[in-house]
Order: C-alpha cells, then structure tokens, then sequence
C-alpha cells in the first residue's frame, strides 16, 4: 500500500458514490420534461401532479449530486498534483467550461423550476425543466469529453516534456469521446426509466394513484426501451473502437491472453476456484470477438501476451465487471421488450411489476460495473500512453491520505442513508392531490 494506491481508493469511493446521483440526474430529468410538456400541451391535471411527483425524488438527488461532485474537482489538486500540472493546460480548461457554462445554468434554472410553479406560466416554467435536463446533458458531455482524452489523447503537442493544447476541436470531437458519450447518457437515461418503472409498479400493486402511475410507467417504459436498445447497439461500436485505441483493455475484456485469428467469445465465464486469477471458459463462439472488434471473423486480436506486463490492465477485476455490465444490459433490453408487449394491461401482471419493482438497483450497479470497467482497463495509465498513474499522484504521507480516505467514507455513508430515506419518504407519499 503507498499514497498512489490509497489517492485511487479515495477517488474512487468518491466517484462510486457521487456517480449513484448522476445518472438518476440526466435520465428524470428528461422524464420530468416530458411529463410537463404532456401537461402543458393538454392541461392534464394528472399530469401536473406526476411531474411534481417525480420532481421530488429529483430534487434531493440532484443536491446530493452538487456536494459530492464538488469534492472530486478538489482532488485534482490534493491528491493528484503531478497529473495536473503535466496536463492542467489541456484537462482544466475542459473542467472549467462544464463548471462556468454547463453547472452554473443547470443551477440555476432548477431553483427557477423549483420555486416557480405559482411565479411562472406553464409554458415559461416547462422551458425552465428543458433547460435543466439540457444543461445536466451538456455538462455531463464536457466531464466525458476530458475523461475521454485521458482514455485516448489528441489534439496536443510536447513541450518542454508536457502536452499543450494544438487542437481544442479535435478533443471535443473525435470519435471516442462521441461514442463514450452515447454510451453514458444512454444508460444514465436506462436508469432514469428504470426508476420511474419502478417506483410506479409499486404504486400500481398497492393500487394506489392508479391512473397517475399506469401513465408514468408507461412513460418509463418507452424512454427505457430505446434508451436500453441504444446501449446494447452502440456499446459493441464502443468495443470496435477499442480495439484500436486499447487493445490491452479489450483483451481484458475477454481474458483474451493468446493472439490469434477468429478469436472466439464465451457465452459463460468463471473463476476457476482451484487457481486464483485463472477463468473457466465455457462455450465459445468462434470467430464472434473478431467479428466484433474488426467486422471480420478473420481478424487477428491481439492476446495479453503480447502486451508487456506492465502495460496490462488488472484483468480479473476488468473481465468480470465486463460480464457482469453486458449481462444487465441485455437483461434491461429483455425486460423493456416484455413490458412493450404488456403496457396495455400492465397493472394484471403482478409477478412483472414486482420484479421491475425489484430491478430498480440493477442499472446503477451496471453504470458502477461500466465505469470499472473504463478506469481499471486503462491502467497502469492515468493518461493512456502519456502518463502512469504512479507519477501522477501528489507528494503527501500516507497518514493523510489514509485519514481523508476514512472521512470520506463516513461522511459520505451518513449522507447517502440520508439521502436515500429522505427520497424513499417521498416516493411512498404519492403524488399530492
């Protein structure tokens, strides 16, 4: 254990929880924006009383994911000083548009949205929510631009041993951060979906609201189905990228560890109990991790051999995450698929509104696994091909590290048992009459 190991813990736990109240952000937004538009153009009462609803799970999600975002900013300078000073030039000035543009008009307009329900007309005030959900998108698209020059550096030349900007268009839209961008705001959307489904099935089974929570299911429903449709598509053209700009990271993903051509893909995948780190591969398919990388069953995918130890990624940790992602992303594509065939008589399905009760943790366990499965894959390198974490984290003891890891830990425990009852009180009230 030393001060890199213990600065990538309390990241980490900072950006694993910070990253619970996120996608729920982006994905009720949207939701909360239609709602209102559905009231606006047809004066439903019902639907005025769904969006204030929904907005009050949304509200206390969106405070906690000020706080603890904030916090992950501070860190750049606490603990990893080296990395920003060799890349401050490039990575700060993307920070900071997202900060000063982006959060600030997110900020503001939801105090306006909040407070405004008596103040504004329904139109003014169903614009204020659109340029919520806008600004939430826009600003989570400025974070995942600067992750994605982390995870595939342009745009830049070496100067006196540091990169300086040459390019900021390039950074912005080459096709990496296009498709990494695609992939967040798709599943932060298969989130926001999964929870209104949710927490409406569970109003419907106590029969509770009935007609209020039948609609926003079904509002839930449609989001959810293309948004976890787009995910299953586009999370292969993410892996085709892959394996041009990481092939370390794609072969982890597959505990690929032997080049080679037509290489296969297994259905099943385990630990092998008998040999720590060692996977029990079962039923492969060949020819379908060429196929998927390269569009060809021909193509040849480089093994983990070939990669020089030091350059690999921790495989067991970026395989299994990989399985466990891909396996709830089929599992939300199956679940919506049903429920389209069901949504007209949804309510005489109790055993499906129970499990979509049941299923409202999985999309953000999947959004944890997928996230594991972007940092971890890309080490040993903080910025792919540049610089190695171990150079990256700031000259401080042990002991302090040790101790703000420790707080971080317990403030944040009793925020998110905060959080998450004052959201489950508001959720079991119902919507007000």
């Amino acid at each position: 254990m030393d001060v890199t190991i213990l600065s990538r813990l309390q990241f980490a736990a900072a950006t694993y929880f910070h990253f619970l109240f996120v996608p729920l952000t982006l994905g009720l937004s949207i939701l909360l924006a239609i709602m209102e538009t559905i009231y606006v153009r047809t004066g439903n009462e019902e639907y005025k009383a769904m969006t204030k609803f929904w907005g009050k799970p949304f509200l206390i999600n969106f405070a906690v994911g000020v706080v603890t975002g904030i916090t992950l900013e501070f860190q750049f300078g606490t603990n990893w000083s080296g990395y920003s000073r060799y890349v401050g030039d490039i990575f700060g000035s993307l920070l900071a548009i997202e900060a000063t543009v982006s959060f600030f008009l997110e900020s503001t307009f939801i105090a306006v949205w909040a407070l405004g329900w008596k103040k504004l007309s329904p139109k003014a005030h169903c614009v204020a929510i659109w340029l919520v959900a806008g600004a939430s998108s826009v600003s989570a698209i400025w974070i995942l631009i600067a992750n994605s020059w982390m995870q595939h550096p342009v745009g830049y030349v070496m100067q006196n041993g540091r990169p300086v900007l040459s390019s900021f268009l390039e950074i912005v839209t080459q096709p990496y951060a296009i498709l990494t961008i695609l992939h967040t705001l798709a599943a932060s959307y298969v989130v926001g979906g999964f929870f209104v489904m949710g927490i409406s099935a569970y109003h419907i089974l106590k029969k509770q609201y009935t007609n209020i929570f039948l609609k926003s299911f079904r509002i839930g429903l449609i989001f959810a189905l293309v948004s976890s449709l787009f995910v299953v598509v586009e999370g292969h053209m993410h892996g085709s990228d892959l394996a041009d700009k990481q092939p370390a990271k794609l072969a982890a993903l597959e505990s690929l560890w032997v080049t080679q051509k037509n290489a296969p893909v297994y259905l099943i995948t385990l630990p092998d109990p008998k040999n720590n780190g060692n996977i029990i591969e079962i039923g492969a398919v060949p020819g379908a991790m060429s196929l998927l990388a390269y569009h060809t069953t021909d193509a040849v995918v480089t093994g983990l051999n070939d990669i020089p130890k030091e350059d690999r990624p921790p495989v067991l940790a970026t395989f299994i995450s990989f399985k466990i992602m891909v396996t709830l992303g089929m599992l939300f594509a199956l679940l919506t698929v049903i429920g389209w065939f069901l949504r007209k008589r949804i309510e005489s399905y109790p055993i499906y509104l129970r499990i979509m009760f049941y299923a409202v943790p999985l999309p953000y366990i999947a959004c944890a696994f997928g996230w594991t499965v972007t940092e971890v894959g890309r080490q040993p390198w903080i910025v792919y091909g540049l610089m190695r974490t171990s150079q990256a984290a700031s000259p401080v003891a042990m002991s302090q590290v040790a101790v703000s890891l420790a707080a971080f830990i317990v403030v944040y425990t009793l925020i998110g048992f905060i959080a998450f009852m004052l959201m489950a009180q508001a959720v079991r009230k119902g919507p007000e009459a």
